[in-house]
């Protein structure tokens, strides 16, 4: 294990050192997070991963090459992507106050349209009752509902201590190990994503896997939807849920807890499209096209200021 463990070490410190990093890291309370701008012409479009995603910026590759009308902003947080892999706790309330900095420190104007994909549905719920002002219109990715979560989990939050096998697994090199014999157990199941997109991806796996921030998140589920759960979207802010499939079918609650959510709403609509949880990678076309189709019905550029320069310059 010692000699896993060192040549572990030794590679991660040479592909860290050796390969470019995306995006620009930008300092928060606790420590540094990492913004990738796209800077597109159009209304910016800020997206949230969802949970344990260790390189949110190229899992959502596919989506941002269809969005193509658009300035697309991908958030890595404590322990994704290019941040640090150790911060504050993981409530709500500190991830919401890291994006709403992270965005102002990398320069990136409100009122933006806030989506995300999975457990991210709790932090655009808070960030939106939080900051009002900052945000045009959310998309959802086949988003968590947190009143469903909370049905799920009535377990508070585990305590820290004992064997982190998992982290075991990284720390050691086994991860390693076992993604160079099985390389597609860290790839997204879909052929969207580039050869280096899928290269990368698999390293970042390796480094950023079990890390503690992603730990502690984690444990933080049940907590976090038992605050959200009684929480509502503003009734005048346009929201577009898109739903698996897949987990629609699997899941008799989903698709009511969605409803649920929306029904106090002005101005909403839910789309199930054909596929599994991880939408963005298999159906990235049509999940622009509905976005599109939305914004421009409800008019979400007029609300954006990159938006409506880009419309003002076209006229």
């Amino acid at each position: 294990m010692l000699v896993s463990s060192g040549l572990h070490f030794a590679l991660t410190h040479y592909e860290r050192t050796s390969s470019v990093p995306y995006g620009q890291r930008v300092a928060v309370d606790g420590g540094s997070v990492n913004v990738v701008d796209h800077a597109a012409e159009g209304p910016t479009v800020v997206l949230l991963t969802g949970l344990g995603t260790p390189s949110p910026a190229l899992d959502f590759a596919p989506l941002v090459r269809e969005l193509d009308g658009y300035r697309v902003v991908v958030v890595e947080g404590f322990g994704y992507g290019y941040a640090d892999m150790t911060g504050p706790e993981r409530t709500v309330e500190n991830v919401s106050q890291e994006l709403h900095s992270a965005l102002e420190a990398a320069g990136v104007e409100a009122p933006y349209v806030l989506g995300g994909h999975s457990l991210a549905g709790f932090y655009i719920l808070d960030y939106v009752n939080r900051y009002p002002e900052e945000v045009s219109a959310v998309i959802g990715i086949d988003t968590t509902v947190p009143a469903f979560a909370a049905a799920q989990d009535d377990a508070p939050a585990a305590e820290g201590g004992g064997i982190r096998w998992d982290r075991l697994a990284s720390s050691t090199g086994l991860l390693r190990w076992v993604l160079l014999a099985a390389p597609d157990l860290a790839l997204p199941e879909t052929t969207a994503h580039t050869a280096d997109e899928r290269e990368q991806i698999t390293r970042m796996t390796i480094w950023n896997f079990a890390n503690p921030a992603v730990t502690d998140e984690t444990r933080r589920i049940g907590d976090n939807a038992r605050r959200l759960e009684d929480l509502g979207f503003p009734a005048d802010l346009p929201v577009l849920m898109l739903l698996a499939q897949d987990t629609v079918d699997q899941t008799p609650e989903w698709l009511p807890s969605h409803e649920k959510q929306l029904q106090d709403v002005e101005d909403h609509e839910l789309v199930v499209l054909d596929g599994g949880h991880y939408l963005h990678w298999t159906r990235s076309p049509e999940i622009a096209a509905e976005v599109t189709t939305f914004l421009d019905e409800h008019d979400v550029a007029a609300r954006n200021p990159a938006g409506a320069e880009a419309s003002a310059s076209a006229g």
